[in-house]
C-alpha cells in the first residue's frame, strides 16, 4: 500500500540497459531519454568526465589522459563501478529532483545471464539510488513492447537483435517456453566489417565508421539496386590516410558469418519448440526487434531460412524499453498477484 502511495510521487522508470544504447521510460511520460551506453574516464583519477552522446563523440578521439569505454559487453556488466556511475547519471538526469523519493526501476536483462550477473545489475541500480529494482528478461520485454499477445495460450516468437546480444524466445501464457541468448549482434556485425577492411584492403577503420558502413549500405539479403560507398581510414602499410570505394555486395559478404550464427540460433530455438506452439508460428510467424533488426534484408533472410513469415516491429529500437515501461505500469498488480495465497 505504502509502495503504491510512494509511486504516485516518484518518477518510476523502465530502463533498457543496452550494450549500445540506454533508453529510459518514465511512468506517465513515455520514453524520455535515449543515449549511447558510453562513459569517458579520466585515466589519472578514474573519475567519469562525460556520459552518453558526449562520451560517444570521444570514442577513438580522446587525449592520452582520457579514454572512452562501453561498460557493458554482450548485454552484461563488464565494469561494475563505471556501470553504476552511468546508471546513476541517467537516473539523476531523468528523475524529478524536487521529489524526495527514490524511483522504482524495471530493467531489461538478457535471458542468458548468470545469477551473479543478475545481482550485479540489481546492485548497480540500488547503488545508483533506486528504491526498488525489478528485472525482466529482454525477450519478454521486447514482446510486450512490440504488442504481441503473450498472455494468450498461443505461440509467439520474438527475435531481439541488440548491440551485444541476440535474444530469441517463444512465449506463451506470459512465460518463456524456449529461450536462447547469443553474444553475436550489432557490435559483432561492426567488428566483421572492420576485419574485412583490414584483411582485404589493409585499411584500419574505427567502430563508428564500421557502423556507418553497415547502416548506409549493409544488408543481409541481395538488394534490388546494389550500392557503393567511399570509406576513409588509415593504410596499415604506409600509415597514411586512405580512401577506398566498397560495394554493398562486399559488405554483405563481410556480414555473412555473424548472420549465419544468428540464423542458426533461431533455427535451434524452433527445433526445441513444442509441436502445438510450432503450429501457431506457421500463421503468426516471427517478430523482429532491436536495433540490429534494422539491417536491410534480415526479415527476408530469416523467412527464407525458416520458411515462416517474418515481420519487423513497428519501432524495433524501443521495444524493450516500452515493454519495461508497460511492465512498470502493471507492477503494483503483478506484486499483488504474487502475494496471493497459492490456493486462490
Amino acid at each position: 500500500m505504502f509502495d503504491y502511495i510512494f509511486s504516485l510521487f516518484s518518477n518510476d522508470m523502465g530502463i533498457d540497459l543496452g550494450t549500445a544504447n540506454t533508453l529510459v521510460y518514465v511512468k506517465g511520460q513515455g520514453i524520455v531519454l535515449k543515449e549511447p551506453s558510453v562513459v569517458a574516464i579520466n585515466r589519472d583519477t578514474r573519475e567519469p568526465v562525460a556520459f552518453g552522446a558526449e562520451a560517444k563523440r570521444m570514442l577513438g578521439k580522446t587525449p592520452a589522459n582520457i579514454y572512452a569505454v562501453r561498460p557493458l559487453r554482450n548485454g552484461v556488466i563488464a565494469d561494475f563501478d563505471v556501470t553504476q556511475e552511468m546508471i546513476k547519471y541517467f537516473i539523476r538526469k531523468v528523475h524529478n529532483r524536487r521529489s524526495l523519493l527514490h524511483p522504482r526501476v524495471v530493467i531489461g536483462i538478457p535471458s542468458g545471464i548468470t545469477e551473479v550477473e543478475r545481482r550485479a545489475v540489481k546492485e548497480a541500480a540500488d547503488q545508483a539510488g533506486a528504491r526498488y529494482v525489478e528485472l525482466i528478461e529482454e525477450p519478454k520485454a521486447a514482446a510486450i513492447g512490440a504488442g504481441m499477445p503473450i498472455s494468450e495460450p498461443t505461440g509467439n516468437m520474438i527475435v531481439d537483435i541488440g548491440g551485444g546480444t541476440t535474444e530469441v524466445a517463444v512465449i506463451s501464457l506470459g512465460g518463456m517456453v524456449v529461450s536462447k541468448s547469443l553474444d553475436v549482434a550489432g557490435d559483432e556485425l561492426d567488428e566483421s566489417i572492420m576485419q574485412y577492411f583490414r584483411r582485404k584492403y589493409n585499411l584500419l577503420i574505427g567502430e563508428t565508421t564500421a557502423e556507418d558502413v553497415k547502416i548506409k549500405i549493409g544488408s543481409a539479403f541481395p538488394l534490388v539496386d546494389e550500392q557503393s560507398l567511399e570509406v576513409k581510414g588509415r593504410d596499415q602499410v604506409s600509415g597514411l590516410p586512405k580512401t577506398i570505394t566498397i560495394t554493398s555486395e562486399e559488405v554483405r559478404q563481410a556480414l555473412s558469418e555473424p548472420l549465419k550464427l544468428i540464423v542458426d540460433v533461431v533455427k535451434a530455438t524452433l527445433e526445441e519448440t513444442p509441436a502445438e506452439l510450432s503450429a501457431d508460428l506457421v500463421d503468426r510467424g516471427i517478430v523482429l526487434a532491436g536495433g540490429g533488426s534494422l539491417l536491410r534484408g534480415i526479415p527476408e533472410l530469416l523467412s527464407r531460412e525458416t520458411e515462416l513469415p517474418v515481420t519487423r516491429a513497428s519501432d524495433p529500437l524501443t521495444c524493450v524499453v516500452m515493454g519495461c515501461g508497460r511492465y512498470l505500469e502493471e507492477l503494483d498488480n503483478i506484486k499483488r498477484s504474487r502475494s496471493r495465497p497459492s490456493y486462490l
